[in-house]
């Protein structure tokens, strides 16, 4: 059975979430939907603050409180909605069932205990029967398998005596340390050079392949989309603005946004010192979100509806849609409206 038929593992739908601001309250996700499959790699890009880290967040149920709060949706793992559990519950599926890798693993560290307690924590916290050399050994076996060499004495170092990429396999053996159905992957390769990039990403889909985790890439790195996923989802102003399956949002983009995206990375056509195309303006604040397409006065292919109405995502082609008024409304048929 292909991914196309297997059931969904996650489905995130309508999601909504809110910030408390001295503006008064915001949405930085607004109306958010997706679907995950068993195996499958999602890659979820787009520029800084459109809501992408916001969204990996809410699927842990991690977002700061009091300041933000989920407004609307539902984020149904195998069928149960991750929303109505208490938060007891909640913690038994954190790093068992869906795992995470943290943005900045320096700050998601913490600086005062040893790398070997921090990893052992995992096993203490979802297998409480292990004894304490149970749990040194698999730590220590766990950092092997995410080619940490020497990983005894490792094991007795804090962060700030490793390097980045050393400190970003840690992040890696913790996040995979309960064997996940799902791994969240926000900036994995962050701040680290070319060589360690590939060698995280290597990591990363061995452990895909070896255990049949699901994978929810989050990046600005186009091409580390392209190299990597399955499927992808284009976020705009804290919204869906395109999602398809990599090849064709790559060969066929369709929305504005995507196009400029796109259009934006270096190519080695492109003669010397010729000009990089950009998207002209910038990203509305959040709290002076338009009534309509929220990329219209970016757009040069705006229409005169995009001013007042906001577009829904719509069928382009065959699991390809876009949130554009551009798709034909007489032809296309919408999904995801409420």
């Amino acid at each position: 059975m292909n991914q196309t038929d297997c059931p969904s593992l996650l489905a995130v739908k309508h999601l909504g979430v809110a910030f408390q601001t001295d503006q008064g309250q915001v949405l930085a996700v607004d109306d958010v939907s997706f679907e995950l499959k068993p195996g499958q790699v999602l890659g979820i890009a787009g520029e800084s603050g459109c809501g992408k880290s916001v969204t990996a967040l809410s699927l842990m149920r991690l977002l700061p409180k009091p300041v933000s709060k989920i407004k609307e949706g539902e984020i149904l793992f195998k069928g149960q909605n991750l929303l109505d559990l208490p938060i007891d519950a909640m913690r038994k599926i954190r790093g068992k069932k869906i795992s995470m890798i943290f943005q900045e693993p320096m700050t998601a560290l913490n600086p005062v205990h040893t790398i070997g307690r921090q990893i052992a924590e995992s096993y203490s916290l979802h297998f409480p029967g292990m004894g304490t050399k149970e749990k040194n050994t698999a730590s220590s076996q766990m950092l092997e398998k995410v080619g940490i060499p020497d990983a005894r004495q490792v094991m007795k170092k804090y962060p700030h005596q490793l390097s980045g990429g050393m400190r970003q396999r840690v992040m890696i053996g913790m996040a995979l340390a309960c064997e996940p159905d799902i791994l969240i992957a926000d900036e994995p390769t962050t701040a680290l050079d070319v060589t360690v990039q590939a060698q995280i990403m290597d990591l990363i889909f061995q452990f895909r392949d070896t255990i049949g985790m699901a994978v929810i890439l989050i990046t600005h790195d186009l091409g580390l989309i392209a190299e990597n996923c399955d499927r992808v989802i284009i976020m705009y102003a804290g919204t869906v603005a395109e999602t398809a399956k990599v090849t064709t949002l790559f060969r066929h983009p369709f929305h504005p946004y995507t196009k400029g995206l796109l259009q934006s990375i270096p190519s080695l056509a492109q003669t010397a010192k010729q000009p990089l195309p950009t998207i002209p303006g910038n990203v509305p604040a959040l709290s002076e979100m338009p009534a309509g397409c929220r990329f219209a006065k970016r757009c040069e292919r705006a229409l005169a509806q995009c001013e007042n109405h906001r577009p829904r995502l719509m069928s382009v082609s065959s699991s390809h849609f876009a949130a554009c008024h551009l798709v034909h409304d007489g032809e296309k048929k919408i999904i995801f409206n409420k």
